[in-house]
Order: C-alpha cells, then sequence, then structure tokens
C-alpha cells in the first residue's frame, strides 16, 4: 500500500530487507508490522503492538502504535493525555525474560518495582498509558521497535533517550538501536543518574 500510495518514500521494516535509498530519502516510512511475536501467540495476552512512524527530513513526524488486543491506536495527533502520577513507588517496564541489569539498578536506587511485560512498543505505551511511570531496556533492539512507540511517548510529553542520555537517532544505517529510556519527565533525571552510577 505504501509502494502504491508514496512511491516515492522509502520504508524500514522488520519485515523487508534493508533499502539503502531510506538514507538519502526525505521520508522514511519505519514499520513493525507486529511487535512482540510471542505475546501475540500465547491466549488471552494483548501486550503485543503495530507501529507505524514517518520519519521526515532527520526526526520522526507523526506515527501510530495500535494494540489490537485492546482495540486502541495512540497517535502523535492527537497527542494522548498521560495520568497523573500514581503516588506509589516507581514502577518500571521490563521485558519478561530478559529484565536487563540497568533496570534492576534503577529499580533500586529509586525504590522502584519492576513489572514485566511483553513488547517493546507495548511497555512504551504503558508509560502513556500511565500502567508503568518508566521503561528501562539495554541488550538489543532495531529501530522498528520503537520509532513509533517513541513518538507517541514524546508527543504525550514523556521523557525519551538512550540509557547515556543521547539523543534516539531513527533512519541511521546501523540498524541497531540496542537501548532506550522512556519515562514520566520528572523522573529521567534520576533514571539516568542511577543508569550512570551502576555503569
Amino acid at each position: 500500500m505504501l509502494a502504491a500510495e508514496r512511491p516515492d518514500d522509502a520504508v524500514l521494516s522488520e519485515e523487508a530487507a534493508d533499502d539503502h535509498r531510506r538514507l538519502s530519502a526525505r521520508r522514511v516510512w519505519i514499520v513493525d508490522p507486529l511487535d512482540g511475536t510471542r505475546e501475540y501467540g500465547e491466549d488471552g495476552r494483548s501486550d503485543w503492538a503495530v507501529h507505524v512512524a514517518l520519519w521526515v527530513d532527520g526526526d520522526l513526524a507523526t506515527a501510530a502504535v495500535a494494540l489490537p488486543a485492546l482495540d486502541e491506536v495512540l497517535l502523535t495527533e492527537p497527542a494522548p493525555m498521560v495520568p497523573a502520577a500514581h503516588g506509589g513507588p516507581v514502577r518500571i517496564a521490563v521485558s519478561r525474560t530478559r529484565p536487563p541489569a540497568a533496570a534492576e539498578a534503577v529499580a533500586a536506587a529509586l525504590g522502584g518495582e519492576l513489572v514485566p511485560m511483553g513488547s517493546a512498543g507495548y511497555k512504551a505505551l504503558a508509560v502513556v498509558r500511565g500502567e508503568v511511570d518508566a521503561y528501562v531496556h539495554a541488550g538489543g533492539m532495531y529501530q522498528w521497535d520503537s520509532a513509533a512507540p517513541v513518538a507517541v511517548a514524546r508527543a504525550a510529553g514523556l521523557a525519551t533517550s538512550r540509557l547515556d542520555g543521547a539523543p534516539l537517532v531513527y533512519n541511521a544505517e546501523a540498524l541497531a538501536l540496542p537501548d532506550l529510556v522512556v519515562c514520566r519527565p520528572e523522573l529521567a533525571p534520576r533514571i539516568l543518574a542511577a543508569v550512570r552510577a551502576a555503569g
């Protein structure tokens, strides 16, 4: 459909070979058709997502993340409203199977708790939806895993960065974008300080 409707645009997708023409394109769609394959295949799970982001002239311009099992789509426009802070311990979304040491260090430093969840997109949107306060990831990820969720989180006013505080850069030549933080903005300095302290 993108090829038919937007023939001059490039596409970067988990399900296709990397087309290096994207590196000189003005507009690049970054797509993950099914984020959370394991969760999708388990009966009764809702923590999987579909990601579509549009990168234009150097940055993410617009995006949508669908949570089909919840019949919900979150967009950059209109941006979602993040619920008020819940007032309890900081809740940190982590992988169900591989919680990273960085997240454990953040939880220890902030007196927080780890909340295991499925797909990367779902975890990022769990911050947007107020289910958790932060998502801390290390240890492997690609641009399509986070582009659309990060765009929606930014639009909602959340803080997004690499673990070292550097910006997340999309449509880079290297497909890997192995770590990220998505969190309530007031938590970002403490989370990044905890990651630095943990080395």
